[in-house]
C-alpha cells in the first residue's frame, strides 16, 4: 500500500507530538513560524471533550529539531501521518492552517486510505505575491539579524487592518515584543518552504469532505487564494469570516469552531 512505503521514507522527521482527548481522531497541522498551541490553543480543550488530538510541532518548533537541508514538504506530511498512526490513530481528519493547509492537502493525496476530511483555513495551494514577498522579506531580514522586524513584519501580517486600526504605536510595540520572544528557531525555514510550496495539481486528487475557511480581512495570504482552494477541490464548502485576521481572535475562532464541529459531526454520523 502507497501509504506504508510512504512512512517508511528514510528523511521521516521526528516530530515532538501533542495527544490529547478521545474519540474520532484529528490530526492538526499548524502553520510557519506558529505552533499547536498559537494555532489552535483557543479550541484545544473544546474538541479535546470528544477527539483525539494529535499535534505534532514541525521542525524547529518545541522539541522537534531543525535538520540541516531545507524543508520538504512531503516529508512534513508523510511525518504528521508517522504521529497519528504511531499513536494508534489508522485514519483522521486533519485541520491545517494557512502552510498547514498546503501540508494537509498533500497529506491527502499521498494516504488517501488514512485521511477522511479535511478543514483548511486561511490557506493556500501556491504562495501569492503577497504572501511569497512578506516569505522573502522574513529571509532577508534573518540573514541580516534583524530578529525585531521579522516580529514587526509577521505582527502586522497576521492582523486585520480593524485590529492594527485600534492600536496604539505602545499596543503594537508590545504585540512586536510578544511575537519576539514567542517566535520559533524554524520560522525562517517554514517561511523559505512557503517560497516552495506548490500543491495546485494536488486539488484534483483530494476525494475527501472539504471544509475551507476564508478569513476575509487576511493581510498575509489574499483572501482570493484561500478561496481558489475551495475552487480546486470538487464539491469543497466555502466558509467566510468577515473581517477575519490571519490568526483568528476569540471572536472569530468561536465562529469557526461552530461550523468545524458541525462539519465534523455530519463526517463521523
Amino acid at each position: 500500500m502507497a501509504t506504508d512505503q510512504a512512512l517508511l521514507q528514510p528523511h521521516r522527521y521526528e516530530l515532538d507530538v501533542l495527544s490529547r482527548g478521545s474519540g474520532p481522531a484529528l490530526l492538526l497541522a499548524h502553520g510557519a513560524g506558529g505552533g499547536i498551541e498559537g494555532n489552535f490553543g483557543l479550541v484545544l480543550d473544546d474538541l479535546a471533550r470528544d477527539h483525539a488530538l494529535i499535534g505534532p510541532s514541525y521542525p524547529g518548533v518545541g522539541r522537534t529539531p531543525l535538520p540541516d537541508a531545507p524543508l520538504d514538504l512531503d516529508a512534513l506530511a508523510d511525518s504528521l501521518v508517522a504521529a497519528a498512526v504511531e499513536r494508534g490513530h489508522e485514519r483522521f481528519a486533519v485541520l491545517g492552517e494557512s502552510l498547514g493547509s498546503a501540508v494537509a492537502v498533500r497529506t491527502a493525496t499521498r494516504h488517501p486510505d488514512r485521511v477522511t476530511a479535511l478543514v483548511l483555513t486561511a490557506g493556500f495551494a501556491v504562495a501569492d505575491p503577497v504572501l511569497d514577498g512578506a516569505a522573502r522579506l522574513i529571509a532577508t531580514l534573518t540573514e541580516a539579524g534583524e530578529r525585531r522586524a521579522v516580529a514587526r513584519l509577521a505582527t502586522l501580517s497576521v492582523l486585520s487592518d480593524s485590529q492594527l486600526a485600534a492600536m496604539s504605536p505602545e499596543d503594537v510595540e508590545e504585540a512586536v515584543t510578544g511575537v519576539l520572544e514567542g517566535m520559533p528557531e524554524g520560522m525562517p525555514a517554514h517561511f523559505e518552504l512557503i517560497t516552495r510550496v506548490d500543491v495546485r495539481d494536488d486539488l484534483a486528487h483530494v476525494r475527501v469532505p472539504t471544509l475551507v475557511a476564508v478569513p476575509t480581512g487576511d493581510r498575509l495570504v489574499l483572501p482570493e487564494s484561500t478561496r481558489s482552494l475551495a475552487r480546486g477541490i470538487a464539491g469543497s464548502t466555502l466558509l467566510e469570516l468577515p473581517g477575519g485576521a490571519h490568526v483568528l481572535d476569540e471572536a472569530d475562532r468561536a465562529e469557526w469552531l461552530t461550523h468545524v464541529r458541525r462539519f465534523l459531526a455530519d463526517q463521523n454520523a
